[in-house]
This record gives C-alpha cells, sequence and structure tokens, in this order.
C-alpha cells in the first residue's frame, strides 16, 4: 500500500480519463491532490467523485499557455502548500492523414501534447528547485512513440518528443533530487468522451495484447504511485510501458516453426 498523505500531487488533464484515474488514485493514498483541465465542467465532476473534500484543489488550465500553467501551480501551492509531485498528463488523441492534416491541426498536437509538458514541468521543476524539495515528475507518453500508425503523425512524433523531453531533464534535474519518468500506456479503455475510436480499431489492437485485455485509468495510476514512491527514487528519465506486452514485438506472428519433440 502507498502513503502519500504528506505530498501534494499536480495532475494536469485531471477531468476525465487517464488524468482523473491518477488523481484519484493518489487522493485514495492519502495526498493533497491539485487537479487542472481545460474543461470546467470535467473539473467539477472530478471534484465531486473526489468527495470536494480539503484535500482537493481545482483550477481550468490550458496547458499550452505559460501564463495558465504558472498560475495553476500558484493556486495548487497556496492552497494545499508545495507540490512534491506532477503528472503532465494532458493531450490530444487526433486522427488525421498527413496529407490532409492543415497547420493548425499540427500545431494544436505539438503545442497541447509537448509545450504542454515542458510548461508543466518547467513550472513544478521551478517550484521544486526554489522551495529545495526533492520531488517527482511523471510525464505521459504512449506506446506511439515508439510505434507508428496510419492517420497520427502528429500524435506519435508528439510523444516521441515527450520521451527525450523526460529523459534531458532528468540529467538536469538529477542535481537537486527530482526524479523525472515517463508513463507510455498502451490501450486504454476510456470513456468514449474522452478519445473517441472505433470498434474496429479497439478489436484490431486489443488482439495483439498478450495480456489480452486494454488497460484501465487504473492500470497507468499503478504505475505512477510507484513512480512518485520512495521505491523509485534511483530511477530516472525511465519510460515504464503499461500496455499489457503490446509493446514487446509482431505479437500477432505464429511460431516460426514446429516445436521440437
Amino acid at each position: 500500500m502507498f502513503d502519500f498523505r504528506d505530498q501534494v500531487v499536480l495532475v494536469t488533464g485531471a477531468g476525465t480519463g487517464i488524468g482523473f484515474g491518477i488523481a484519484q488514485a493518489f487522493h485514495a493514498a492519502g495526498a493533497r491532490v491539485a487537479l487542472g483541465d481545460v474543461d470546467e465542467r470535467s473539473l467539477a465532476r472530478a471534484a465531486d467523485r473526489l468527495g470536494n473534500s480539503e484535500r482537493v484543489a481545482t483550477r481550468p488550465v490550458d496547458v499550452r499557455e505559460a501564463g495558465s500553467v504558472g498560475a495553476f501551480v500558484t493556486a495548487a501551492e497556496r492552497a494545499l502548500g508545495p507540490v512534491t509531485v506532477a503528472v503532465a498528463n494532458a493531450g490530444v488523441y487526433p486522427n488525421c492523414p498527413v496529407l490532409e492534416m492543415d497547420v493548425e491541426e499540427w500545431d494544436r498536437v505539438m503545442e497541447t501534447n509537448m509545450r504542454g509538458v515542458f510548461l508543466t514541468c518547467q513550472a513544478v521543476g521551478r517550484r521544486m528547485v526554489a522551495n529545495h524539495t526533492p520531488g517527482k515528475l511523471i510525464t505521459i507518453s504512449s506506446g506511439a512513440y515508439h510505434s507508428g500508425r496510419k492517420g497520427a503523425a502528429h500524435y506519435c512524433a508528439s510523444k516521441a518528443g515527450v520521451v527525450m523531453f523526460t529523459k534531458v531533464l532528468a540529467m538536469e534535474l538529477g542535481e537537486h533530487r527530482i526524479n523525472v519518468n515517463c508513463i507510455a500506456p498502451g490501450l486504454v479503455t476510456v470513456n468514449r468522451d474522452v478519445r473517441d475510436v472505433s470498434d474496429e480499431y479497439v478489436r484490431a489492437l486489443t488482439s495483439t495484447i498478450p495480456w489480452g485485455r486494454a488497460g484501465t485509468p487504473e492500470d497507468i495510476a499503478n504505475a505512477a504511485l510507484f513512480l512518485a514512491s520512495p521505491y523509485a527514487d534511483f530511477v530516472t528519465g525511465e519510460v515504464l510501458s503499461v500496455d499489457g506486452g503490446s509493446g514487446t514485438g509482431r505479437t500477432w506472428l505464429p511460431f516460426s516453426r514446429a516445436t521440437a519433440r
């Protein structure tokens, strides 16, 4: 059982889906949690689900804007105390072939999925250094960082960028005893209003998962709890795949030859 009763945890994209699952897990483990999301209605519902206690603070945040991110971090610290764990989760998951993609869509994905991670980690990292507070920064990438798919050039590129950003930031913050790690989820089942994917896509991808099922927000949250815990104090700059084995290789192939007697 993880115990985060003395921790303040900040999560972006926390109104729904994976982000809410992560915030909920830390709250259940005793942490004070700051939830940020661009959708105010989702934030209100998330706070209600957590009981609207004194251990919960919410604030609308657009992770593409430095001022918005800075205000979120400041508000979180005023309400709950110095942030000790931050999860840069906010992201978008679009689908568009390259030849049909306009510059605005490309920029929207990069600004949310990459700039948002940069601004969140930078703002919290600066506060941790200023407060002389060892801490944990967790970024959320995707199995798409190493395995492309049609219609997602911008998404895959952004998630690959998150991985390398994580590694470099881990180098830079090691002297301050701030761990920086990345979680790369595979297929995760969330509400359709969060991630609108076809049944055909889900069936095809699930068939390649050795574990035989899609992941859940709780699966990703458990990985975040570990990376934020003392058990991971000597782990930094790493990518933890949480995908049921789908990233192990060409899982759809049969054995290459008959087994020997």
